[in-house]
């Protein structure tokens, strides 16, 4: 059922605005193979603190000038923020939408994945400077970096993601190789999803500016890593190193099995539960088996002690992009290839989804971040030349 006089985005966040959920927008049933899946059991997603990155981090750290996230926004030189790119990318109206540079906007070679917003990292919603930044990640040719957006200078800037190691005596580092499908900050960490071992660990204080160090280089963009005395990041100007990771106690993931170590394919933050979780779920096939959605405490992951999920389900639905979840409330995009995409919205009940709801939006919907204080939801159309950063109205993100 369509309520043509309701704007779309008051029908996806009708159940929180009262609205009765028949007039919500297109009403579905939960797939039959979903409503009928067990719930997985949570030790197969017991998660293990990977190897120690403390000695090559410890010796870069000698050698190159560091800073935090607040530095790297406050730069000069960043790429400007445009408008333009909603309609191309398929944005709906009410929308609020963030246009990236046209080479970016163009390229083939990179492709966004991950958003987080600082409504995750702080309870503030600010860091320090007073900054509210978007986080956006992208993989491209065995590389990932990670974009900071300002909103408020309508500015971003690009940093490389890196692998830090020993070259004999000497520290280096190399580029991370993975899908980067999904982030999330919190605190001064961010997670990265890897889709076959769990999560790579960041720290947003420590990025090192190439430019500002005696024995870094911002030229050869085929470099990376110490070469000739100079260390490079493809031209890059900042490169944050790997810290940490969490690897899944049972062996690898990467596919979708229904049973055994997750397919780490996107993650997002709750904070309005009384303990803040870490979500992170499965992109599965229609004729596969159906994908799981997993919880974790997240500050457990400041240990070193083995992480027990504290809760599992099987998903609603197939081809699943991204999700979150924001006072009992879950949201999830679904990707269509050349048609436009899916936002799924529901609630778990004790015998399993409720009503779900959903909406056509952009092309190639992403991973997905509730901003409290805007009570909005943002997620990035990944698509070359249907590409947006944008985030629509959610009444219960608060």
């Amino acid at each position: 059922m369509t309520i043509l006089n309701v704007p779309w985005w008051r029908r996806i966040a009708g159940l929180a605005a009262g609205v009765p959920l028949a007039a919500t927008g297109t009403v579905l049933a939960v797939p039959e193979q979903a409503a009928a899946a067990t719930a997985p059991a949570l030790r197969e997603f017991d998660l293990r603190r990977g190897p120690d990155r403390g000695a090559p981090i410890r010796a870069l750290d000698g050698r190159l000038h560091h800073v935090g996230a607040d530095a790297v926004l406050g730069s000069s030189g960043g790429k400007r923020l445009r408008g333009g790119c909603g309609k191309a990318a398929g944005v709906p109206a009410q929308s609020l939408v963030y246009c990236f540079d046209k080479a970016d906007s163009a390229t083939r070679q990179w492709v966004p994945q991950g958003v987080t917003t600082i409504s995750d990292a702080e309870a503030a919603e600010r860091l320090a400077g007073g900054s509210r930044p978007l986080l956006v990640s992208w993989h491209g040719g065995g590389r990932v970096k990670v974009t900071f957006v300002d909103p408020d200078r309508r500015t971003y800037r690009h940093v490389l993601l890196v692998y830090p190691t020993m070259k004999g005596k000497k520290p280096t580092f190399t580029d991370v190789d993975i899908h980067a499908g999904g982030i999330a900050w919190y605190g001064d960490k961010l997670y990265v999803a890897d889709t076959h071992h769990g999560l790579r660990e960041f720290d947003t204080r420590l990025i090192f500016d190439l430019r500002q160090s005696k024995a870094g280089s911002t030229r050869g963009s085929g470099r990376v890593g110490l070469h000739g005395g100079k260390y490079h990041g493809h031209g890059y100007r900042y490169v944050m190193p790997q810290t940490g990771s969490w690897k899944f106690a049972q062996g690898w993931g990467g596919k979708c099995r229904g049973s055994g170590p997750l397919r780490m394919s996107w993650v997002a933050i709750d904070r309005t539960t009384w303990r803040h979780v870490l979500i992170a779920g499965e992109w599965c096939r229609p004729k596969g088996p159906r994908g799981r959605v997993v919880t974790w405490p997240v500050q457990a992951l400041n240990g070193t002690r083995t992480v027990r999920a504290d809760w599992a389900a099987p998903l609603p639905y197939d081809r699943l992009q991204g999700a979150v979840r924001a006072n009992g409330h879950w949201w999830f995009t679904q990707g269509l290839g050349k048609k436009r995409g899916r936002l799924f919205m529901t609630r778990r009940e004790w015998w399993g989804w409720g009503g779900v709801t959903y909406r056509t939006i952009s092309y190639g919907p992403e991973d997905l971040s509730c901003y409290r204080g805007q009570h909005r939801i943002w997620t990035v159309a990944e698509y070359a030349h249907k590409r947006a950063l944008w985030s629509f109205p959610a009444a219960p993100c608060r």
